[in-house]
């Protein structure tokens, strides 16, 4: 039998799920059975749905007799939507982050006790993963020193134009907890927690830098560091006011070398060399096999707990500093106009290869006064 499935969100990265649950669904491995959005659907997410799927605005209607709930709408709600689908008795797939703090996540886990609930973190489908897991296991590089993660992207006015929610800490008095951190390079954050092993744990202390460039609520330049017991530390740097756009990756730093994943585009390298790995898998592929046939979940609710707590550490630290004029200027015009840090490429870049935070490489725009988290 064919599990029904139902997508939430038809607009933005939901469209990313409706292609795929359209491929199963032509495949024969599932049925789409319909999408619900508060929105009217975009053209694209129609053609996308099979005849006979419903779209409605009504959770009730579209949730009827579905097995698999696929949320992909803005991050607040989330867990009102989650809610909703378990109470059904559907599986979840929800997108990332799950949600933005540590006692939602407790009442999460505890609704999907009895229901499959996997996190929209694509990267763990990676054939990446258990490659560099085997290297780190042959001790290629030594005893892991600690993780880092860098992510250096262009992003321009109509991004933060895209939603409601762009660019915002909170929508309505409600959190969203927007940011480089939190959002367009949550990736990054919850991949280099996967390879440290410690996805799943919370963090003995999280450290949070955040600054903005642009005239929004959240940040575009952020750093953090998360540290653990009996594991190394893991700092990841990003911002979305780059020279140019950049690779995102993943720097393992060992007493005997380095390993370097470029998870969008699944390049490893040891030694210096390439190493080739296979094509990604796709988690909602994956969900469905763990609905029909056991198989384990690749990106499972369990594993994103240390990530929820930098989503909460991030809620709660105060505002993002502003960048001081001298060191942004701007290109562009209208909705092209972008935000440029000179000099913020090779930042980023080295915060990962020191395994350091802003204020710990003696930049001139940043100052004392960070949150810790415990």
């Amino acid at each position: 039998m064919r599990p029904s499935v139902v997508v939430f969100g038809t607009a933005g990265h939901a469209l990313t799920h409706l292609r795929r649950a359209r491929a199963l669904h032509d495949r024969g491995e599932i049925v789409l059975a319909g999408a619900c959005d508060v929105r009217e659907p975009p053209a694209e997410a129609r053609a996308l749905l099979p005849d006979g799927a419903v779209v409605t605005r009504d959770a009730g209607d579209v949730l009827a007799g579905a097995d698999i709930a696929v949320v992909a709408t803005p991050p607040h709600t989330h867990l009102p939507l989650a809610r909703l689908a378990l109470a059904a008795g559907c599986h979840l797939l929800v997108e990332k982050p799950p949600v933005l703090d540590l006692a939602a996540f407790a009442e999460l886990e505890r609704l999907a006790r009895d229901r499959a609930c996997q996190v929209g973190f694509q990267s763990f489908g990676s054939a990446a993963v258990p490659v560099v897991r085997a290297a780190l296991a042959r001790g290629e590089i030594g005893t892991v020193t600690g993780i880092a993660a860098a992510g250096a992207w262009i992003r321009r006015d109509r991004y933060f134009q895209r939603a409601e929610w762009a660019g915002r800490r909170r929508v309505g008095g409600l959190p969203v907890v927007d940011g480089a951190l939190t959002n367009p390079f949550a990736h990054a954050v919850a991949t280099a927690l996967l390879v440290n092993g410690t996805a799943g744990v919370q963090p003995e202390h999280i450290t949070v830098e955040l600054y903005r460039a642009r005239d929004i609520e959240s940040d575009d330049t952020a750093c953090a560091r998360l540290r653990f017991a009996g594991a190394p530390d893991v700092v990841v740097a990003a911002t979305l006011d780059a020279e140019a756009d950049h690779e995102p990756y993943v720097l393992i730093h060992g007493t005997d070398g380095r390993i370097r994943w470029h998870y969008k585009t699944d390049l490893v390298v040891a030694g210096g060399e390439p190493v080739p790995v296979g094509p990604p898998r796709d988690l909602l592929e994956n969900l469905v096999e763990h609905v029909r046939d056991a198989v384990p979940l690749l990106a499972p609710l369990g594993e994103t707990r240390a990530f929820t707590a930098l989503v909460e550490a991030v809620r709660d630290a105060p505002e993002p500093r502003p960048l001081p004029p001298d060191w942004v200027r701007t290109a562009g015009t209208g909705p092209e106009r972008r935000f440029v840090v000179p000099g913020i490429d090779r930042t980023i870049d080295t915060a990962a290869e020191r395994l350091a935070l802003f204020s710990e490489l003696a930049l001139p725009w940043t100052g004392a006064g960070f949150r810790a988290c415990g």
